[in-house]
């Protein structure tokens, strides 16, 4: 489980990609004090597991899934990539929960900038909409950020300058693709519409549900 706020940027050292796998080695330019092989570091917003450590870089396995859901497949060596490490009970939620499965991919369909800041217009999956509204959570390329409008194509995010200087989405061009996760509340919230969809929200839902007395 993630926060969305990212913790430092990485430089790809390497990929490989082996028929259907692949693997991945991050120079995070710091010494990776307290993490061991088996955590979970999400890279660009993807959960990977430290599969090998050295100086100040760490490797992690690319599984067939992981590069065909998310854009990790497109990294190359150089490529600079938003990473955090696994939430623990000391450390602060500043963003919103994360799993750090990415739901889909998406692309930037245009940055508008604003002095030091920028409103960035998303092209969302149609599948991914139901799980999104207007003020809340969504995290791209692994970053906490608010929808600030609800658009056809997608959603458009105003983005602070503290955001931009501390991620990849400043260097990242039009067009680009990034990485997707929806709100874990919205994805429960359409389940348990979706299994009372014959019912509708009637008086009788409601109070069975313990919004009415």
């Amino acid at each position: 489980m993630f926060t969305g706020i990212i913790e430092s940027l990485g430089t790809v050292k390497s990929i490989e990609k082996r028929g259907a796998f692949g693997r991945i080695t991050i120079d995070t330019g710091t010494v990776l004090e307290g993490v061991k092989l088996g955590d979970s570091i999400a890279i660009n917003g993807a959960c990977l597991t430290v599969t090998g450590l050295g100086g100040g870089s760490f490797t992690a396995d690319l599984s067939d899934e992981t590069m065909r859901v998310t854009t990790l497949g497109d990294l190359k060596g150089g490529s600079k990539v938003n990473l955090e490490f696994a939430l623990t009970l000391s450390k602060p939620l500043g963003g919103h929960l994360v799993s750090g499965h990415v739901d889909g991919i998406g692309t930037i369909r245009r940055k508008i900038t604003k002095g030091d800041s920028m409103d960035l217009e998303i092209n969302v999956p149609e599948g991914l909409m139901s799980q999104i509204i207007k003020k809340g959570s969504i995290t791209i390329d692994g970053i906490s950020l608010t929808v600030a409008e609800l658009e056809p194509y997608g959603v458009k995010i105003a983005v602070i300058p503290h955001t931009l200087q501390h991620t990849t989405l400043l260097s990242k061009q039009e067009g680009a693709r990034v990485n997707i996760e929806t709100d874990i509340i919205g994805k429960y919230v359409e389940k348990f519409f979706r299994a009372d969809k014959g019912k509708g929200v009637t008086e009788d839902f409601l109070a069975e549900h313990g919004f009415l007395k």
